[in-house]
């Protein structure tokens, strides 16, 4: 391995790492421990890869301390976890990046999740479908195996046809990776909510659809969601033992 290799890897570790304890210091618990260990894992990769005894025992001391804290956050995450009193906040800005689905829910996606609730009256106009088609995507592509996703959304009153259609074609593109799609309506729904199987439930006080529209076709933010402009709004996570059952 090179050194430049070896400073590349340095260098994104301690990007992580410094994520992580932003996030620790602001309560972003889960988030932070993501860091942590994603953080940790770098460090140990250019541990191997360092000769120099004095440098590796730098390396060792830093490991042990980032450790010792991502076990720290870990219990208090459980203890919270278990008493049912786990509740952590994300504020998401006007006009604020770095938010995709990727990014926000990464954290809770645990290899124990395969059902998921989404319950959001607005997946009707043809860009909040397509947010939606895009939540399902980041499940398929997920560590974790996803086998059925339940939708409870409002009929759209102007063109129900455009909504029914393109649900209808997105239950059978899900269906062909192994994925069911359970489709209700309501007429009296109002709350937008997210809930996993792994006891994870995250209200976003926009629902699906906190991304701004794009400036255009050839601008920044038109494919990648990390770059897209945001609505404000509130990321509130809680977790329980009980989860939805059909």
């Amino acid at each position: 391995m090179t050194q430049s290799h070896v400073s590349g890897m340095e260098t994104s570790a301690i990007s992580v790492l410094k994520r992580a304890v932003e996030l620790d210091n602001s309560g972003r618990f889960q988030e932070s421990l993501v860091c942590y260990q994603e953080g940790i894992q770098l460090l140990m990769d250019v541990l191997k890869a360092v000769k120099d005894d004095s440098k590796r025992g730098h390396y060792r001391e830093k490991i042990k301390g980032y450790m010792d804290r991502a076990e720290q956050i870990k219990a208090h995450v459980n203890q919270l976890k278990e008493d049912g009193k786990y509740h952590e906040q994300i504020r998401i800005a006007e006009d604020a990046t770095g938010y995709s689905y990727e990014a926000l829910f990464k954290p809770y996606m645990s290899s124990l999740l395969t059902e998921v609730w989404v319950e959001d009256p607005y997946i009707r106009h043809t860009h909040q479908l397509y947010n939606f088609l895009r939540f399902c995507e980041m499940l398929l592509k997920a560590s974790c195996k996803v086998k059925k996703i339940h939708l409870l959304t409002s009929q759209d009153e102007a063109d129900s046809s455009q909504q029914s259609s393109a649900l209808a074609e997105l239950k059978q593109s899900l269906s062909a990776q192994g994925l069911t799609l359970d489709l209700q309506y309501s007429s009296t729904i109002h709350d937008r909510e997210i809930r996993f199987d792994n006891g994870w439930i995250i209200k976003i006080g926009r629902g699906l659809d906190y991304f701004k529209r794009h400036k255009g076709r050839f601008s920044v933010g038109y494919c990648d969601y990390d770059l897209r402009q945001c609505h404000e709004t509130n990321v509130d996570i809680f977790h329980t033992k009980h989860t939805k059952t059909l």
